[in-house]
């Protein structure tokens, strides 16, 4: 049963709703059948245009699916959306009725011009936190979409089936019984990967151009969202385009170093930087990627939806992403033992060995994590010491089912065609190679800048950095960087903030002298 006071709080959210959701399970006799009938009834009192009925059809597991005006809208649930899905449930309510926090135009044009009868399920653990994300888009690429249709499957109920997929990490996505995608994604990459496989119609010129502007941010974190913001107070034409509101920032969990806010986590920060983006007129395209920089007078932009648009200044707030090791094997086995989120992942390891690779902070923290579910943690270095804050390598070493090994260089992810069965690494003192048996790896080596798509027209370090000068210039005229994708020192939220800012009052100045 759902407290007062979140049936209170979801009264709020459903008090728009204007059309009928049916939420409509099927038939079983598994013990926590009771538990999601009591669920929807109770999300039922919250509105009235909100109800509950039982299907003629039966289930092994808990299971329902969405009626929107009497008809099927392609969402369905196995499981009982609780934890972090619970999220995915409320919004795929007011999705159905196209409420709430939907994409702009020309992303909704791209999803309902997928092709082909595309049936897709999604296999979620309730303590995933990469999880929702996958099943927010999906669903609501479900309900734009007639053609395609979503399940989300809450693995603790489809045990049997997870092990003849072989799944062996989550979000797995599948189409029939095809890897589609696995682990963290986001709409952007989703959409793009569904236009690939299935195709879709051709957008025409008209909705390719975006048009002309005088500012044009590229990326909405902490830094992308400051220069948007000071560019617009400026009152220059502005736009951002961004895989999604709050980069990085959005998988950060506790945030104690932003001074004057003593603590806060990554997705209140990320709504607070839209939010206030959305005072001002800033024109935001999220989900898109910039593929292609044409530098001239006028700055054009090719991004990976199709469109294009034209810019005066351009700034580059991309941030970084977590680096790959880029070793045989590692893309092979993806989401089949190779992982990069062990509080997601780690609970398909228990009581199983695995490797984490990386001695710093993400690194240590990892495998004191992982200690306490699986049977034994291997902890791999590059470098002859641990970089790691010495409480934390004091409190891994402590642990009984740790092993470290220092001056090791991970070679090679091995497989055995369904999952990960080894790790071949080289000692660095001697050069000898040698195999681990294992059952998962887990890799947390840092952070790579973002900066791929513009590497060829301004200048970059040997680390992909953006060079800049002190006022977020780089060595092209109109062309500014800010923050994590950038050569300032210090990767922190206040000092990406900054440096947005630095960067549109510098694109303003330039604007002004020229």
């Amino acid at each position: 049963m759902l407290d007062s006071q979140i049936l209170d709080q979801l009264k709020g959210v459903y008090q728009n709703l204007e059309n009928k959701i049916e939420l409509v399970y099927k038939n079983s006799e598994h013990a926590k059948q009771a538990e999601l009938v009591e669920m929807l009834n109770s999300l039922a009192q919250t509105s009235d245009k909100i109800s509950v009925s039982a299907s003629s059809e039966s289930a092994n597991a808990p299971s329902f699916s969405i009626k929107y005006n009497g008809e099927f809208n392609g969402v369905s649930f196995v499981g009982i959306p609780g934890g972090h899905e619970f999220t995915s449930l409320v919004l795929a309510i007011l999705n159905s009725d196209l409420k709430g926090k939907l994409p702009d135009e020309g992303i909704i044009r791209r999803i309902k011009s997928i092709k082909g009868n595309v049936k897709l399920r999604t296999y979620i653990s309730l303590s995933c936190e990469n999880c929702p994300e996958v099943v927010q888009s999906l669903n609501l690429i479900s309900i734009l979409n007639s053609n395609i249709s979503h399940e989300m499957v809450d693995g603790e109920f489809e045990q049997e089936e997870i092990e003849r997929l072989k799944i062996q990490g989550v979000p797995s996505v599948m189409v029939e019984d095809e890897l589609f995608s696995s682990g963290k994604t986001n709409l952007a990459a989703l959409l793009t990967k569904l236009e690939e496989k299935f195709g879709s119609v051709d957008l025409s010129d008209e909705d390719r151009e975006l048009g002309t502007f005088d500012v044009a941010v590229v990326g909405a974190g902490p830094a992308g969202a400051s220069a948007a913001i000071y560019s617009a107070r400026k009152g220059l034409k502005t736009v951002v385009i961004a895989e999604k509101v709050g980069g990085q920032v959005s998988d950060t969990k506790g945030i104690e170093n932003l001074i004057s806010v003593p603590y806060t986590e990554g997705p209140e920060l990320s709504s607070k930087l839209l939010g206030h983006m959305n005072e001002y007129d800033i024109s935001i395209l999220e989900h898109r990627l910039v593929k292609k920089v044409e530098n001239s007078s006028l700055k054009e932009l090719t991004l990976s939806s199709g469109e294009t648009l034209k810019t005066k200044s351009l700034i580059i707030a991309t941030g970084a992403k977590w680096r790959e090791l880029g070793i045989e094997g590692e893309k092979e086995y993806t989401g089949r033992g190779v992982a990069y989120c062990p509080h997601c992942d780690g609970p398909y390891y228990k009581g199983k060995d695995v490797a984490v690779i990386g001695g710093g902070n993400s690194g240590v923290e990892a495998a004191i994590d992982l200690a306490g579910i699986v049977k034994s943690v291997t902890l791999y270095e590059f470098l002859t010491e641990l970089k790691a804050d010495e409480v934390l390598v004091k409190k891994l070493e402590s642990l009984d089912n740790v092993n470290i090994i220092k001056n090791a260089r991970t070679s090679k992810v091995i497989g055995d065609g369904d999952k990960v069965v080894a790790l071949e690494y080289e000692n660095r003192e001697d050069g000898s190679l040698h195999e681990q048996k294992l059952d998962g790896v887990f890799v947390q080596i840092g952070l790579s800048p973002n900066s791929s798509f513009i590497k060829d027209v301004v200048n970059t370090n040997k680390f992909g950095e953006i060079e800049i000068d002190t006022k977020c210039r780089t060595n092209i005229a109109g062309i500014y960087a800010a923050g994590d994708v950038t050569t300032v020192p210090y990767k922190q939220i206040i000092i990406s903030m900054g440096e947005g800012a630095k960067a549109a009052l510098a694109a303003f100045e330039d604007n002004m002298t020229s």
